[in-house]
Formats: C-alpha cells, structure tokens, sequence
C-alpha cells in the first residue's frame, strides 16, 4: 500500500511495544510525535497479543492518528528463547518492507532485544528508551544488550547516562530525557477514581496496589515467594488491588496464589487501561511487589512504596522507597503499619515529567538523522570532559 509522501523534517517512526507497561512509555513519546507531523506507528506484540493479560493490544488501538501492526510472537509456556526467535523473524520481514526512519525500542523485554538486534543487523536507526538502568535480573542483561545493539539512547538520569558511556556508547548519542510515563502521571489522568471503581469492580475506600513479577533466575522459588508475600498481606487486614504478573518464566506458580487470594480482601485484574491505572495509583495507600512502577512511579507521585525481593536491585534511592524479602513477614508488616496512607516529598529521580519534549527537541534536530549507524565503542576516559 502506497503512501502519501511526507513534508520535509517527517520521519517515519515505529515503536515496539510488548507489554501494557512498556505502551504507557511508548505513548508518552508518540503521540507528541505524532502530534508534530511524523507518521508513527506501533509493532504490537508480546503481553499484548495474549487473552490471558486482558488482550491489552487494545489499547493501542484506541490512539488516533497512528498505525498498528499486530504479531503473535508466543503462546503460553514458550521459553523466553524461543520467543526471541519468533520475534526476529517477525519483526525481520515488518521492517524489510517498511523501513522505517528510526525504530524506538523500550527497557529490558526480549522483544525489545530481538528488534534492537533486527535494526543492529540491517542498519536501521534506533533508539533505546531507558537503558543504562541496574536491577537484579536477566532484564539487567536484555537491558544492556540492548544498549549495545542501538545506536540512539534516551534515558531517564544522568547516573544511567554514565552507565550508558560505561558501556562504550559516545556521548553524542545519549540524551537524558527523563522516564516517559511520568509525563502522563504529572498531570489529569483524564477519569475520576469513582469511574475507576466503578469500571474494574473495586470496592474499596482505602487500598494499596500490589504487582508481584517472576524473576527468572529464581523461577524454582516464585511460588514460595509468592505465598510468603500474599500471606503477609492478608494477615494485615489491609485491601488490595493486585495486577496479575508479566508472562515470564515462574508466572504460573505466582498466579496459583493469586487465585487462591480472598475476593473480599483481593481484588485481581489482569491489566487495566494506562489513565485508569494512573488514577488507581494517585490515590493508592501504598504499592508493593517489585514492579518498576514501585520505584518510578511511585516515589513521583510521593506515595510509599516496598520493594519485594531482587527484581528492581539498586534501581532507586528515593526515601519513599522501603525494601523487604518476600518470606520477611516482619519487614512487611512494619510497613504497612507505619507507611499506609503516609505522603512522601515528590521525586524526581527519574525526571520531572517532560520527556516528551527533550524527546522531539532531539529528533527535530537535524544533526540526529546525520549522526553515524557504524558504531565504535568509546572508553570512557577518551570522553571525560568532552
């Protein structure tokens, strides 16, 4: 299908989006792109495509003005290696007839890592959204791999700037933009918090949000882990809405004590629409488990937050944010008692709800289109002071 051609200073710009998450950061960026004149479209995938997850792929398709691609690269159960591959091929034969200007690529999911390896491998400009990030998982792997597969970063701090050039990546091509979803959060989510109870069935008054994730390379324990957590959040008397975990290995094991969680004290979804999800957590008494949302977010917003087990290592210092192995009944406990309900000063750690506009000020300037796809790796010494 033949297109209209673009004015001067159009790029066609592909986002890769595979989980409800990762679309809230993709969004932020592409619709002011959108917005400006670029012809944007979204390679919907992952998480999306799946029943399961609240078929969340649906949610991209409520975005005017953009194109959608949509491709089932897994089914349930498929190991994370078998989904890469799926990917590659996918995503191969989109871009071989598409060719997009720049691909945008999110984080630390495996679908990120076979487009950033897809776009590596055929010359096609990308950028990485958030690398230079530390946690305590293979994600931290997938992350920076993806760092060095791309030829553009965007992140979120001056700290994951630094980690970025660690890596040999030259400082002409990283921009510290701040983390996208909190463009979204520093203002109106656009519906009010009755709308939200009322559409997702949520009963009640005060409620902490709680999202536990696998973490691969502790698969075995997951469920132990999980059951330690959801016990001790039980045993508090304390309500919670609890947003089913990411599709990674260990998940089923997790998603056995969920189900087995009190309706009355538990209520379970399997995803929610970005501004609803905005909304529950602005007025959420706390957030645990060990989504990012609990370490970005969170400390944002100024809510208390715990971060449970591994998953989010060494990836925040906000004082809002406490931290507590999942078997630490204890630990949990004393949270819960002492930081419900409790505001902290906002963060801005991870930017202050503007990367929207650092990101067109860096794609609007011409000598972002001219800078080179053959990469070199800069040591870190050769740029000091540069």
């Amino acid at each position: 299908m033949q297109t209209a051609p673009r004015e001067p200073g159009q790029r066609s710009i592909l986002f890769v989006t595979g989980t409800r998450a990762d679309y809230g950061k993709q969004a932020a960026l592409a619709a002011p792109a959108r917005d400006a004149g670029h012809e944007v479209t979204f390679f919907v995938t992952g998480m999306h495509m799946l029943e399961r997850y609240g078929m969340t792929k649906l949610e991209v398709h409520r975005m005017e003005g953009v194109g959608v691609h949509e491709f089932l690269n897994q089914r349930i159960g498929d190991a994370q290696d078998t989904v890469l591959a799926k990917t590659v091929l996918g995503f191969s034969d989109y871009v071989a007839e598409h060719r997009p200007d720049l691909v945008v690529v999110h984080g630390d999911r495996v679908e990120a890592l076979a487009c950033a390896l897809v776009c590596a491998t055929n010359y096609i400009r990308c950028a990485h959204i958030e690398g230079g990030e530390v946690s305590g998982t293979i994600d931290e792997v997938f992350r920076h791999c993806n760092t060095k597969l791309a030829s553009h970063h965007f992140v979120s701090s001056q700290q994951a700037a630094q980690r970025v050039m660690a890596l040999g990546e030259a400082r002409e091509a990283i921009e510290v933009i701040g983390s996208p979803e909190l463009d979204f959060h520093a203002g109106p989510s656009g519906v009010t918090l009755e709308q939200v109870r009322e559409r997702y069935e949520i009963p009640f008054d005060s409620y902490g949000i709680c999202t536990f994730h696998p973490v691969t390379s502790e698969q075995e324990s997951m469920g132990a882990q999980a059951q330690a957590l959801f016990s001790a959040l039980a045993a508090s008397g304390r309500d919670f809405v609890v947003i089913l975990p990411n599709n990674d290995p260990g998940a089923e094991a997790i998603k056995e004590v969920i189900d087995a969680l009190p309706p009355e004290r538990f209520r379970v979804l399997p995803s929610m629409r970005f501004a609803h999800f905005s909304e529950l957590m602005k007025n959420a008494a706390c957030i645990v488990g060990n989504s990012s949302a609990g370490v970005r977010e969170a400390p944002f917003l100024g809510i208390a937050s715990l971060d449970i087990g591994t998953r989010q290592t060494n990836r925040a210092l906000s004082a809002s944010v406490h931290h507590a192995g999942a078997s630490d009944r204890d630990a949990i406990t004393a949270f819960l008692r002492a930081a419900w309900g409790r505001s902290y000063p906002a963060s801005t750690e991870f930017g202050g709800g503007a990367a929207a506009q650092n990101f067109l000020r860096v794609i609007d300037d011409p000598m972002f289109w001219q800078q080179p796809l053959q990469k070199t790796f800069n040591d870190v010494a050769s740029q000091a002071g540069s």
